[in-house]
This record gives structure tokens, C-alpha cells and sequence, in this order.
């Protein structure tokens, strides 16, 4: 790798991407650069790369200012690319179900849930970041090895990847950290409102590490997984569509969150308008994790709280909800839980913290430490934060009864992964297992497990690859 900004980012060999499995890699972009150059008679110029990301632990906290636990996939995302002379936006995907698009490069419109829009939500935040009055424009082709609605960021890694693409073609120059910060506020122009930990780690990580990824200022750790341990990722088979359900589930949540800092504040005697997040709530009263906790006992009643309850607590009038309190995206909610929400964020923000003294400290015990951390992780993210599903539930207790030391959901949940630690030396009877156990039974042939159900090592971050 070179340099700061941009070049920080270029490669001139996928063995530094793909470091023991550059001859599959090197296929692949030999296929890439072959339907590129079919469908636009003209070779890709460069091409841009994002991995997917699985969260070891630390579920729905990025967003309420508390650090999370992930680490980069192998699996990716990749685009080749060739600037354009007559401003217009051609997007393709190597795979056919994949509709492609075409616009002015002057008339992006992010107004659906196609799956090209993340690739415009990159776009147009790279182009704002840069303070662009007029874009070059761009022939891509978009090629994905991610599990789409996995939970394992597909779509934020499009947006990362996107924004690369974009950055190189308009020779612009960002940082690590302020790609990760420009794709992470982008992602909004869909109508999700996530915290960033997707992002971050897309751009921030390292080969063979995981990270301790902080918020308010981005900065991340390298930690070192447990030498003895595997992490085996498992698809439930449900599908979680993040754009098309935000406003039902993922930004009801942040609202419940947002709701929960400003009553507390409210009943400690905070300016409640002034507090936007539950870490910035903790900060603010200089108490600990296990103080919090405390705190939503005496403050917080167990049943759901309404829209009335709430105005009347922060003694507002319910015309002053929206724009007081959470956003419209999450205007049609009815009851909002807030001791349940507010419990799983700050036990959830404790985990991470413990999960990464575990790690350093590297203790024979480690493996089952962290495990016993990621099964009560899983606990708390079904019955508290209520993001998990039958499906994933079930997938859960198999993954236990098959020898799993830990396994929980990983992603925003509502379907998608889940992630399981496994000592190396059990890891293929582990899959063997599991797949027996909750996939053969659905009609899942063992040949096509390996989409569905794979181990996995800490991947390297995103790169833009210059071909010598």
C-alpha cells in the first residue's frame, strides 16, 4: 500500500487483497475485465473493491455511540470501471437478475429500493464530499461474492465501493476515515440510518485482524482473535431487505433509542433536547456501564411507552414529536419500549468492551469466554431488541447443539447470518454437522453449501487495483 488519501488505497497486485488466494481472484477479474469489454467495447481503467463484514459482536450500538467488534470478510464486492466522456452513468451487474440502469450523470434520483441505488447513494455522496459542480461520467460493471440480504453488508459494501469507484474517476482525495464517514452518512439517502460500524470496517480493516471500532472521533483497534478459534458464518435462508423495511423495523429502533437518552435525561434533570444518543447520555452524567444500567432500572417502566406518554414526559405537544424528538422515519410507530432497547444497548456495549479484554489478554479460556459473550449477545438481541427471527433462532440452537462454543445473529437481524466460534481443529465437523442438522432437511444439496454455510479469516480493507 502507498501513502495517505487516495493512494493509501491503490494496489497494483490482488495477492495484497486476496494474500493465498489470488489465482481464484486473478479469474475472476480476468472474467470481470472479459464481459466489460463485450458489453462496452472498452477495457475497465481500474477497478474498485469493498468487503462485506461480519460483527462479532456489538448489535444495533454503532448508532447510540458505542464501539463495536467486527471484522472484514474475504467475500466482496467489485467494480470495473471506465470513465466516460458524454456524462452519463452506465451500470451493469455480472449477474443477469440484476437489472442494469443508465442516467445523466447531472439527474441522479435515489428514489427506489433497486439495487443500483446503492451504487448511486456512493455516487452522489462522493460527488457532495467533493463539492462537485460537474462528474465525468462512468461505465461500471458491479460484480458481488457477498450473500445478498445476509446480514453480512452487501449493500454497504456496494456504497463503499461506489464511492471509491467515484473518488478515483473525479481524482479526487479522501482518507480511509473520511470515506468511511462520507459512506456511512450516504447510506441515509435510501432511508437507513445506521452508525457507521459497516463502513468502518469496509475501509478501516486489515488482513488477519479484527476491530475494536470507536465512534465520535472514527477510530479503530487492531484486535488479535483467539489463535485456537474459527468463525463459521450460517445462513438462515430469510431474507432481511434493509431498505424495504427500515421504517417498520431498523429505524424504529433507532427512534426507541433516541427516546430512551431524552427520558433519561429528562429524569435526571438533563437539557433533553440537547442529548442525541445513549452514549452521549453516559457521557454526560460520568457514570458506568453497569451505572446505566442501573439508572434505566430506577427511571424506565418495563411496559411499552406511547407517542402521549412520552410528550407528556418531556412535557411537549405531540405536533412538536417529530421534530423534537425522533424523525419522521419512524412517525406511524404506536409504542415505543424503551427499558427493553436501552438494556440491550448499554449490556450489548458492555459485551464488546469485555469481548476485547478477553482477546488481549489471550488466556487458554479465551475461545469459551468469547463464545459464552456472542450466546448472550444473541439472548439479548431476540428478546430484548427483538431483530431476531424464528428462522435465525432456530439457527442459533443448532449451531449449539452441533459443538458451537458461541453463536448469536449478526447484521441489522430480521434474517440474514449467523456467526459461530469453533475451535479450528472441530471447524469442517462443525459445518458437516450443522448443515445435516438445519439444512438438509430444507432440501439443501451439500454441493451448494458453501454459499450458504463457510468458515472465514479477517479479510483486508478496501482497495482500488491498478492493473501494472
Amino acid at each position: 500500500m502507498e501513502g495517505e488519501g487516495e493512494s493509501s488505497l491503490i494496489v497494483h497486485s490482488l495477492a495484497d487483497i486476496y494474500p493465498g488466494s489470488s489465482q481464484a481472484a486473478n479469474e475472476r477479474y480476468r472474467m470481470m475485465n472479459k464481459m466489460f469489454t463485450e458489453k462496452l467495447n472498452v477495457k475497465p481503467q481500474y477497478f474498485a473493491r469493498a468487503p462485506g463484514r461480519v460483527n462479532i459482536i456489538g448489535e444495533h450500538i454503532d448508532y447510540c455511540g458505542y464501539g463495536v467488534f467486527p471484522m472484514a470478510l474475504e467475500q466482496d464486492i467489485v467494480i470495473a470501471v471506465a470513465v466516460n466522456q458524454d456524462q452519463k452513468l452506465r451500470i451493469f451487474n455480472t449477474n443477469e437478475q440484476f437489472k442494469s440502469f443508465e442516467c445523466d450523470c447531472n439527474d441522479v434520483k435515489i428514489d427506489g429500493i433497486n439495487w443500483y441505488h446503492y451504487f448511486l447513494c456512493g455516487y452522489k455522496g462522493i460527488c457532495e464530499a467533493l463539492n462537485l459542480s460537474t462528474t465525468v461520467g462512468m461505465d461500471v460493471l458491479v460484480d458481488g461474492t457477498i450473500p445478498k440480504s445476509a446480514g453480512l453488508s452487501s449493500s454497504s459494501a456496494l456504497v463503499c465501493c461506489a464511492g471509491l469507484a467515484t473518488l478515483r474517476a473525479n481524482n479526487g482525495s479522501l482518507s480511509r476515515v473520511e470515506l468511511a464517514e462520507v459512506c456511512a452518512a450516504c447510506e441515509r439517502y435510501i432511508g437507513t440510518q445506521g452508525g457507521g460500524m459497516d463502513q468502518s470496517i469496509s475501509f478501516l480493516a486489515e488482513g488477519g485482524k479484527a476491530k475494536l471500532i470507536e465512534f465520535n472521533p472514527l477510530r479503530a483497534t487492531n484486535v488479535n482473535l483467539p489463535a485456537d478459534s474459527a468463525f463459521v458464518i450460517s445462513n438462515c435462508m430469510v431474507e432481511m431487505k434493509k431498505s424495504e423495511t427500515a421504517s417498520t423495523h431498523f429505524n424504529v429502533r433507532v427512534a426507541e433509542c433516541v427516546i430512551s437518552a431524552k427520558i433519561l435525561a429528562q429524569c435526571n434533570n438533563l437539557k433533553w433536547k440537547d442529548i442525541k444518543t445513549l452514549g452521549e447520555l453516559q457521557k454526560t452524567l460520568d457514570k458506568d456501564l453497569n451505572q446505566m444500567l442501573q439508572l434505566i432500572e430506577k427511571n424506565l417502566h418495563k411496559d411499552p411507552y406511547t407517542r402521549q406518554e412520552i410528550c407528556s414526559i418531556l412535557k411537549i405537544e405531540d405536533s412538536d414529536f417529530e421534530k423534537h424528538v425522533v424523525s419522521s422515519a419512524a412517525k406511524d410507530a404506536a409504542l415505543f419500549k424503551l427499558y427493553d432497547r436501552s438494556l440491550h444497548v448499554y449490556s450489548e456495549a458492555n459485551r464488546v468492551l469485555t469481548s476485547k479484554k478477553i482477546c488481549d489478554e489471550a488466556s487458554s479460556e479465551a475461545s469459551e469466554l468469547l463464545g459464552r459473550l456472542m450466546s448472550e449477545s444473541h439472548s439479548s438481541c431476540s428478546s430484548k431488541y427483538e431483530c431476531s427471527c424464528p428462522e435465525l433462532d432456530k439457527l442459533v440452537e443448532a449451531c449449539m447443539s452441533c459443538g458451537s462454543l458461541g453463536s448469536r445473529l449478526t447484521g441489522a437481524g430480521w434474517g440474514g447470518c449467523a456467526v459461530s466460534i469453533v475451535r479450528k481443529t472441530d471447524a469442517k465437523n462443525f459445518v458437516r454437522s450443522l448443515f445435516e442438522e438445519y439444512y438438509a432437511c430444507k432440501g439443501y444439496k451439500w454441493e451448494d453449501a458453501d454459499q450458504i454455510l463457510f468458515s472465514t479469516e479477517p479479510g483486508t480493507g478496501a482497495a482500488l487495483y491498478l492493473p501494472n
